[in-house]
């Protein structure tokens, strides 16, 4: 079947994916991504029923707070991408801050993670698409002559 046509639930799938595309390119998709999963894991390492590790006072409220906070700077970064430089720097601090406060950041993995996806996000640039008419001019080869220079060869001279 050479020349079938897709049927309807190929081309709402086909459009729900490219929405979906064009949403992910107009923001830091997986920087935010990477700090989530990365607040996610030091979460889940501090709910982690281990004997060892006490959680007394202050410090065991930071170790609930900080990646309750890095899970909130990633959505916030997918939300308004136009403060990701400041999510992205909140979300790198909190991930070196879980070292102290989360069993390691995480048992390292979340710490990278948030580290990782902090740094892409603050490196995301958004795409700036030139409209048709203001496309930038195409350069030829063609060769320029100053104004009242004559031209050396026979060829420049008869253009």
């Amino acid at each position: 079947m050479a020349g079938a046509v897709p049927g309807p639930a190929a081309t709402s799938r086909r459009s729900r994916s490219g929405r979906f595309r064009r949403w992910r390119r107009t923001r830091p998709f997986w920087g935010a991504f990477l700090v989530i999963l990365g607040g996610a894991e030091i979460l889940a390492s501090v709910r982690a029923p281990l004997p060892v590790i006490l959680h007394i006072g202050l410090q065991g409220m930071a170790g609930y707070l900080v990646p309750l906070l890095l899970l909130t700077c990633g959505v916030l970064l997918l939300v308004t991408p136009a403060q990701r430089a400041f999510y992205a720097i909140v979300s790198i601090i909190l991930a070196l801050a879980s070292w102290l406060t989360s069993n390691l950041g995480g048992f390292l993995i979340g710490m990278l993670l948030a580290l990782v996806g902090g740094c892409l996000a603050l490196a995301w640039t958004p795409r700036r698409h030139l409209p048709a008419e203001t496309a930038l001019p195409t350069v030829t080869t063609d060769t320029v002559v100053p104004s009242g220079a004559e031209p050396s060869s026979d060829a420049e001279r008869a253009r």
